[in-house]
């Protein structure tokens, strides 16, 4: 109890005071030294590593500077890697590719949206490649809008907080571990049974990452490398049957006219080009956790294309062995995912079977490793100093271990308990899943034109990497697309989550980002109103954590 206290404000003010005195009557040289002097390791600086606001102290993003950022960096090229591997590959590998060819109608127009969406990829991964190596820092797009979104202040970082808190959940990865369980067991998946199961790992998740950290990377690195292994043995499994050594009857089928019966809709195009996307999501993650980076701006060059890559070349040879097990009719009619209809036809009933296990434990490898990109994600917003219940000291903590911040864990557990439980989960789920998405395309949009504003407005500032503008220009496009593909009317004319109108996601997106707004203004614009302005102030925690606080002070 006495651990929580201490984070109380009246437990606080006194030292905070105090600190202040010694910390004015220390020159501001000498003070940058010292802390230079502490982050110093393997020989080399690591306030040095953020040549941008050294060169520009005007682009330091937010309140804090690289210095007061760290919790100790331990993650290398390896984690990093399967840190992007980790939260590509989750469940959608396995179910994606027969919805997607259900969209489109043929194998080859498929593959080709495969390929569409890696490239798509690897132009947003270029792009966050350059923002991260400019600002290495965790927080992601938080850090990259402050730097360029600097008026209204606060605004832009509100309106990522009021998204990543309220829609920061892994609610469906917990559902679908619970369901394929029960499946593999040959248990009835019971609505409320399999929520009892998907609270049990969501609750299981938060105490491993929260009090065990370092258990908590090796589990998910481990899960990270059978995904990998799991679709190594799909893609030799294909070779197999494209020999002709299987009981497979003709495994070129699929491959000869590849193309024919392929939709002319642009409809079915973009819904299909956002699963694929959706399927591809996480190149970004690495970007959430750098201040937990060993050498970050080393570290993200290499582990993004690393990861990003490995997950693509499997992906398209995953789809491959998919469709040479079987026909485009079986796919499309069969019922169940392409993976399991791969598995039936190559290896028997039992394969089938075991293959739940395979998706149950991808899904928890997801699971796990979204939950340690959100949790330090939500530390850095409470860290800024944005309003949050109960004051941002325990928030913004690493209580109790010093070293992972449970705190940004519970935020994250609150909202995906809350989904949850939250029902008909046939009609919430997928809904819930399109509204996550869209308030993430107005991000990634205003990212972009972030990039190019710098490059006008800042041309000469370090950039330690430099995407080629044409993939940025791409890129710039197809977000454009997939905020606006979503208001055209459907073929069937009724979306994914009848009986609610098919437009409805993006609203209710567009409406949680305007609450985000709202939330600012009642921060920032309303206490003007009354005389009073909020003044922020710089607190060293115990575990090391700087947070900023803000005071109520009557405008004189």
């Amino acid at each position: 109890m006495s651990s929580l206290l201490k984070f109380l404000p009246i437990q606080r003010l006194r030292q905070s005071r105090e600190e202040d005195d010694v910390a004015s009557a220390v020159p501001a040289e000498e003070s940058l030294d010292v802390k230079r002097s502490k982050l110093d390791s393997d020989g080399e600086s690591l306030a040095s590593k953020e040549i941008t606001t050294v060169a520009d102290p005007g682009l330091n993003p937010g309140e804090l500077s690289f210095e007061e950022g760290g919790m100790g960096r331990h993650l290398g090229v390896f984690s990093c890697t399967l840190l992007i591997v980790g939260r590509i590959i989750g469940t959608g590998i396995f179910s994606t590719p027969s919805s997607i060819l259900g969209s489109v109608g043929s194998v080859g127009a498929s593959l080709m949206l495969w390929v569409l969406g890696f490239v798509l990829s690897f132009c947003g991964l270029f792009i966050w490649l350059e923002f991260g190596t400019m600002f290495p820092r965790s927080g992601g797009e938080k850090v990259y809008l402050e730097a360029v979104y600097k008026k209204p202040k606060h605004l832009a970082t509100i309106i990522f907080a009021t998204n990543a808190i309220v829609l920061g959940f892994t609610a469906s990865g917990c559902i679908v571990f619970a369901q394929n369980i029960l499946v593999s067991a040959g248990h009835t998946a019971d609505r409320w049974v399999t929520r009892g199961i998907a609270l049990g790992v969501i609750g299981f998740v938060t105490l491993l990452h929260g009090l065990t950290p370092r258990l908590g990377v090796w589990v998910m690195n481990g899960l990270s490398v059978f995904k990998i292994v799991i679709l190594l043995f799909v893609v030799i499994s294909g070779w197999v049957v494209l020999s002709g050594h299987t009981r497979v009857q003709d495994p070129h089928a699929n491959f000869r006219n590849a193309f024919e019966g392929s939709s002319h809709s642009s409809n079915d195009y973009a819904t299909a080009t956002f699963k694929v996307l959706n399927a591809y999501a996480g190149w970004s993650n690495v970007n959430y956790v750098l201040n937990n980076v060993k050498n970050p701006v080393r570290t993200l060059k290499i582990a993004g294309p690393l990861g990003l890559g490995i997950c693509a070349v499997l992906y398209l040879l995953a789809n491959i062995s998919y469709f040479a097990a079987a026909t485009k009719e079986e796919i499309t009619k069969s019922g169940v995912t392409v993976a399991s209809l791969f598995f039936k036809n190559v290896f028997g009933e039992k394969a089938q079977k075991a293959l739940t296990v395979f998706v149950a434990l991808s899904a928890l490898g997801n699971v796990i490793t979204i939950t340690f990109a959100a949790a330090r994600i939500n530390q850095e917003l409470a860290k800024e100093g944005i309003p949050l219940p109960f004051g941002n000291r325990f928030w913004a903590s690493n209580w109790p271990t010093g070293k992972s911040p449970l705190p940004g864990l519970i935020i994250h557990l609150i909202p995906s308990v809350i989904v949850i439980l939250a029902p008909p989960p046939q009609v919430a789920y997928p809904f819930i899943l399109d509204v996550e998405g869209y308030p993430g395309q107005i991000i990634n949009l205003f990212i972009v034109i972030g990039l190019f504003w710098l490059r006008w407005h800042k041309p000469n500032v370090p950039r330690p990497f430099k995407v080629w503008l044409p993939l940025a220009v791409f890129f710039l496009a197809a977000a454009i697309f997939l905020l606006v593909a979503p208001f055209l009317k459907p073929a069937n004319g009724k979306g994914d989550t009848p009986p609610l109108p098919y437009y409805l996601y993006c609203l209710v997106g567009i409406a949680i980002m305007v609450t985000g707004v709202l939330y600012w203004a009642a921060w920032r614009v309303v206490p003007r109103w009354f005389g009073y302005e909020y003044v922020s102030r710089k607190e060293t925690l115990s575990d090391g954590t700087v947070v900023t606080l803000f005071s109520r002070k009557k405008i004189e």
